[in-house]
């Protein structure tokens, strides 16, 4: 499975300490710019509040469209990994599970797959116990 499907992560509520999952596939084996920006008006209208988005230093991110909607949207707060550090991505926990879902599975294209992938995260979005590994199995310093 290529991890460049769809961009996915947990959500933190800050007050309630509560998780969420959100997720968004994509036929295309890379996504663009535009879909990651797409990704972030979706969230911008479903979370309320303040949103830390923890990214890697992919040109992705650093796309101008991504720029220009990080300024008009000051409520989205990017915090960089270094270069290459997978360890501090609870969403490389996240792809293991829906990964694990999958592991004997002979999907005949995306949507085949899409449709294989679909219990996993209904199944991860349900279960704080879950959603709360991914986090703190990453090795970034949570509270």
């Amino acid at each position: 499975m290529d991890q460049d499907l769809c961009p996915l992560g947990p959500h933190v509520s800050p007050k309630r300490r509560r998780l969420a999952l959100y997720a968004r596939f994509h036929p295309d084996k890379n996504i663009r710019s535009p879909e990651v920006a797409h990704f972030l008006r979706h969230l911008l209208r479903h979370i309320l509040g303040p949103m830390v988005l923890l990214w890697d230093r992919g040109q992705i991110h650093r796309a101008r469209c991504i720029q220009r909607l990080l300024d008009r949207h000051p409520r989205l707060h990017p915090y960089p990994f270094p270069g290459y550090a997978p360890e501090l991505n609870p969403d490389e926990f996240v792809w293991t599970q829906l990964k694990h879902s999958v592991a004997n599975s002979i999907p005949a294209d995306s949507h085949h797959l899409k449709r294989l992938l679909h219990p996993a995260v209904q199944r991860l979005r349900r279960s704080q116990r879950l959603l709360w590994s991914c986090i703190h199995g990453s090795e970034l310093p949570w509270p």
